[in-house]
This record gives structure tokens, C-alpha cells and sequence, in this order.
């Protein structure tokens, strides 16, 4: 569960790391990068028929613990202990970039709650995810004894509510309404508060992409206003009840909407498919960070390295499930954009 597993640390060169240069730490990063899936490599691992045959095209590549027998799931879950790790290795003090580890500590603080509230007979690791800030097993224990006050002061706050709302009504919707929106303004806030422009402007991306994904959604199912407005995560960029008007009036009023915010391209792509809407961020998250390869000095280069991580780790799971499941390649199409390197 904790990223920093010594299964994925190296020797110290030398008995001297020089763990908080940058300069050394983007020097190794830069050579990480030429391991990274290129789009070459993507529409590669997309011809290939069965799964099992990609598993072992990313074996080869160095995924995995080197065994060669470890499930699509847990390769995946490997890589992203294995990214955290590389960072942990690198730095000191890893806290630089917590912002991009903000979203697995409030999914894994949701799976807690319900894990208590439903008591269902499931191992809590099959239900976190790899990579938070906190170790999972402190939010399950938050969560069994409902004292949150070891927690961060805004998450303590949201989880208490949620804890108590799903308590009371049994409304799991609710429950992750609560969550869901203290994460996006968590990662907000921590843009914000970042020393990092990529870092910044990244928290901005994803926290306004949040919103009008939740907006569109909402919009459709006829959620009301109040309901939507206490979804919407209070961004600059977007005014939350302007957004929530907008969404509830259709489809063609979000864009317009949208297009008066800055977010033109976003619109475009709502308008075409929530996949393209997905595609569009995937690839603004690439557009944002591609800049980093010419930055040598600055914690930038690492938030880049794992965001471009991400992005792959996600490319491979989506083609893993197309393969797995028998759906149609259009999804990929579809949804399969453009790459780090």
C-alpha cells in the first residue's frame, strides 16, 4: 500500500544522492523518459489481438516485477508504486508534488466509508488505489472508529460530513457528492499554493474539467440547481452557478457558456462525445507539461514524468479492456490520444 517500498529503491550513488538538486533529479528523469510509450508504441500494443500478448510486449519493455505472471491489474498497480517510488528515491521531501496525489487519497477515504458503512466482506486493497499522500489503512481506521481529526483539517471536515450523511440516509450518492467535490477543491488548493507553474496550471486544468464534466452530467439527468451548485467545486474560472444555469438549460447553453469562459475547445469536444470532452483534457494535460523536456532545473520535469506516467498507465488499461472484453477498437479511436514522448 505504501509507495515508498524498498522493493523499488536503488543504491545510493555512492553513499550521495543529492536528493534535493533538481538538476540531478531531472538528469535521471530525462533518461526514464526514453522508456515511455511513444504513439508508435500505442497504435502497436492497439493491433495486437489478445491481452495476454500485450502483457508480454510490456514485460519486455521492463513493466512488472519481472516475473512475467502478474495480472493486468497488478501490473498497472506495479508501475504506479514503482513511478512514487523513483520520486521518493530522488527527493527528500516528496511534498512538492502531493497535489498529484490528492485524487487516490480521497477515492481510497470514499472506499473506506462505504467499506464501513455496507460492511461487505471486501479486502480493503482490492477497493484503494496506489500513490496518495496517506497510508490507506489510516483513513479505513478513520473511518471504522468515525474520528477523522489525524486527517488534514478539510478532509476530517468533509469526511465527518459524508460519513454522517451516508449514516443517516444510506444515500451513497450523497456520500461521494461530499468527497468528490472536497477532492477537487483540495487539488485547487493545492495548485494554488504550489511554488510550481505546471503544478498550477495542471490543479486549474483539472479541477475546471471536473466541474464541467459534472455539469454536462447533471445537466442531462435533471439534477437541480441547489443539487448542482453543491457539486461544483468553487474555481475562479468558472463560476459555479453561472455553470450550473447554463448546464441545466441543455447541451448547446453549457457550450455557449463554456466559450465565454475560455474554454472553447472544451465545448467543441462536449459537444461531440463525453469521450472526446475526455480526450480534449487527456491531451491539454500532454500540451501543458511537454514543455518541462526544456526545463533542467525545477521540481516541473518530475510532476511531468508522472503525469506523462499516468496518461500511460491509462492508454495501456484502456486498450487492456477493449482486448480483455471484446469491445469495438472505435473506443480507442476514440479515446486514444497524444503522448509524452
Amino acid at each position: 500500500m505504501n509507495c515508498s517500498g524498498c522493493c523499488f529503491r536503488a543504491q545510493s550513488r555512492g553513499g550521495s544522492c543529492m536528493k534535493n538538486d533538481y538538476t540531478y533529479a531531472v538528469a535521471r528523469i530525462r533518461v526514464r523518459e526514453q522508456e515511455l510509450l511513444s504513439r508508435a508504441d500505442i497504435e502497436q500494443l492497439r493491433a495486437v489481438r489478445e491481452a495476454e500478448d500485450i502483457l508480454r510486449f510490456l514485460a519486455e519493455r521492463g513493466w512488472g516485477d519481472g516475473s512475467g505472471k502478474q495480472r493486468a491489474e497488478e501490473l498497472l498497480a506495479w508501475e504506479t508504486r514503482k513511478s512514487w517510488a523513483l520520486m521518493e528515491e530522488l527527493l527528500e521531501d516528496v511534498s512538492v508534488l502531493s497535489v498529484l496525489r490528492i485524487p487516490a487519497d480521497y477515492h481510497n477515504l470514499k472506499a473506506a466509508v462505504k467499506l464501513c458503512y455496507t460492511k461487505a466482506e471486501i479486502a480493503p486493497e482490492r477497493l484503494f488505489e496506489e500513490g496518495g499522500n496517506l497510508d490507506p489503512a489510516l483513513l479505513q481506521k478513520c473511518a471504522e472508529e468515525r474520528e477523522f481529526h489525524s486527517l488534514p483539517e478539510p478532509m476530517a471536515r468533509a469526511a465527518a460530513e459524508a460519513s454522517d450523511a451516508l449514516l443517516h440516509t444510506g444515500d451513497g450518492q450523497i456520500c461521494d457528492r461530499i468527497l468528490d467535490r472536497a477532492s477537487l477543491e483540495a487539488v485547487y488548493e493545492a495548485g494554488r499554493a504550489s511554488r510550481e507553474p505546471v503544478l498550477k496550471a495542471y490543479a486549474a486544468l483539472a479541477a475546471a474539467a471536473a466541474d464541467i464534466r459534472i455539469a454536462a452530467r447533471c445537466g442531462r439527468c435533471g439534477k437541480s440547481l441547489e443539487f448542482l451548485i453543491s457539486a461544483l467545486a468553487p474555481l475562479e474560472e468558472l463560476q459555479a452557478e453561472g455553470l450550473a444555469r447554463s448546464a441545466l438549460e441543455g447541451e448547446e447553453a453549457l457550450a455557449e457558456y463554456l466559450v465565454s469562459a475560455g474554454f472553447g475547445a472544451a465545448a467543441e469536444a462536449l459537444l461531440v462525445s463525453d469521450a472526446a470532452f475526455e480526450k480534449w483534457y487527456r491531451d491539454q494535460i500532454i500540451r501543458l507539461i511537454r514543455p518541462q523536456k526544456a526545463n533542467p532545473f525545477t521540481a516541473g520535469p518530475l510532476a511531468a514524468y508522472l503525469l506523462a506516467r499516468e496518461q500511460e498507465i491509462w492508454s495501456v488499461r484502456m486498450i487492456l479492456t477493449v482486448k480483455q472484453n471484446g469491445l469495438p477498437e472505435e473506443l480507442l479511436q476514440e479515446r486514444l490520444g497524444e503522448m509524452y514522448v
